[in-house]
Formats: structure tokens, sequence, C-alpha cells
């Protein structure tokens, strides 16, 4: 009579655990979209939010309209640029590592910017602290794919680009509010605590990365390739209007990007481990979608 009581008492014991522990993963992953939302919106709103500060910095440092408008083309152009680079990067390393690398260089470098003494520091900060954000923006999409089963990864992926055009929407008045009741450097020092806070739930909460039997090596040739063309590309149509459209410099940078472009998917098709698997594009869907 013990033994038919005991054995009901362990398969109820049993049941009970199932559900809490679905329970623990399902609010695990929502975290996730959490710390993985602030860091996207962080870096989304550091590409508007100096917009609207950059008169306020420009008679801070007694500096031209040429030179500052710098601050916000640098962080552009090093972003697009490294995207695929530390996505691909992810793919064969660890996602989560490059992600809390990048968190760790975006905190960093906000607070150098705020410190800056010069334009030409100021400068150089934002090209470090784009570093960090395309690290972030690179590996978060890919993080919430693994984290999220394929009937929510539509949500998910949804909600993060939702905090994205936040970012963007929320920038220029956040940017004018914080100038305006402190000081321009303030846009920068507000990053700290917020992406610290971030920073600790990406630390806590995202899986660690699994042991990875990637054997494909790095394609450096393809990086650099793609860098550099997409680099000339932006850095062409940027300053096509204040150079002149049929000037040397405009026509070298856009002639230079077509070549290198055209050069960096030749390279790719003869490469084994690619940087970009040009077999995506077979997809008629992707392929529009991407367009």
């Amino acid at each position: 009579m013990d033994s038919e009581q005991i054995v009901p008492c362990a398969e109820a014991t049993v049941t009970s655990d199932k559900p809490a522990s679905n329970t623990t993963k399902m609010n695990s992953k929502w975290w996730i979209l959490i710390a993985i939302g602030v860091g996207t919106f962080m870096s989304a709103l550091d590409g508007s939010v100096v917009n609207t500060i950059l008169p306020i910095v420009n008679r801070a440092f007694g500096t031209d309209v040429a030179t500052i408008e710098w601050v916000v083309t640098i962080y552009l152009l090093v972003i697009s640029g490294l995207l695929l680079s530390f996505g691909r990067l992810g793919d064969l390393r660890g996602h989560k590592s490059i992600y809390i690398a990048g968190f760790i260089i975006f905190i960093l470098s906000s607070a150098l910017c705020g410190l800056a003494p010069r334009a030409e520091a100021l400068i150089g900060f934002r090209g470090v602290q784009a570093l960090g954000a395309a690290m972030l923006m690179a590996n978060a999409p890919a993080i919430l794919t693994k984290n999220f089963p394929p009937t929510e990864r539509g949500r998910a992926l949804g909600l993060q680009a939702t905090m994205t055009y936040l970012g963007l929407t929320v920038g220029p008045s956040l940017g004018g509010w914080l100038a305006n009741q402190f000081t321009w450097r303030a846009v920068f020092y507000i990053n700290i605590p917020v992406g610290l806070l971030a920073l600790l739930l990406s630390l806590i909460i995202i899986p660690r990365d699994t042991s990875s039997n990637h054997t494909e090596q790095f394609d450096w040739i393809g990086a650099i390739t793609f860098m550099a063309g997409l680099v000339s590309l932006l850095l062409g149509l940027n300053r096509g209007q204040a150079w002149g459209w049929t000037s040397p410099a405009t026509l070298a940078l856009l002639l230079g990007a077509g070549l290198l472009l055209v050069m960096f998917l030749a390279l790719e098709q003869r490469i084994p481990s690619p940087m970009l698997d040009l077999s995506l594009f077979r997809s008629r869907i992707f392929t529009a979608a991407t367009v």
C-alpha cells in the first residue's frame, strides 16, 4: 500500500516540474528580447540623436560645418561597412561573444565621445562607437532567431525592428532636450547607465554560445573588399553635392566603388567559405526584399 502511494506522488512531482521549466524558458526568451531591444534602440538612437546637436557642437568647438558633419558621416560609414563582416564573424566565433564585446566598446566609446576635447577627437571616438554598434546590430537578429521558436521568430524580429525605428524617431527630440537641459555631452553620457544595465542583462540572460564545429576560415579578402567598396559608394553619394557630382574626387569614389563591389562578387563565387553566400539570391522573394 505504501509503494502504491509513493509512485503516484513521484509521478505528480515529475509532472509538476515540467510546466515550471517551460515557464522559465518562456520568460527567458522575452528577457532576451528586452536585452537585445535595448541594444538595438541605443544603436539606432545614436545614428540620429547627434543630428540635432551638431550646431551646438559646432559652436562649442568653433569649427566649420564641413568638419563637424563628419561626426554623423563616420558613424554611418563604419556601421554600413562592417555589418556583414561582424555578422559572419558571429557565425564563426559565437554571436553572444561578439555582441557582448560590441556592447563594451559602445559604452566605453560613448564616454570618450562625451569627454572629447575637440572635433577631431569626437569624430574618431564616433568611429569607434560605430564599431561597437555594428557588432550589436549584426548579431542581435541571430541571437533572437536562435532563442525563439519558428512560430514566434517573426514577432520577435518585428519587435526588434520596431526598437530600431523607435530609436531613429526619438533621437532628434531626445538629443535636443538633453542638450537644452544639460549639455551636448549628456547625449553620449546617457548611453552609459542604460548600456551597463543592458550589458548586465545580456551577460546573465543570453545563453552561452554552444561549441561550434565550423572549420571555415574568415573571408578577410571579401570583408576588406566589401567594406572598401561600400564606404567608397556611400562617401561619394554623401559628399557628391558638396564636392560636385562631376568633380574628380566624386567620380573616382563612385568608379572605385563599382570596381570594388564587382570584384567582391567575383571573389565570393570562388572562395570556399565566402563572406556572402550568393546562392541566397536564387530565391526571388529574398532578392526582391533585399533590393
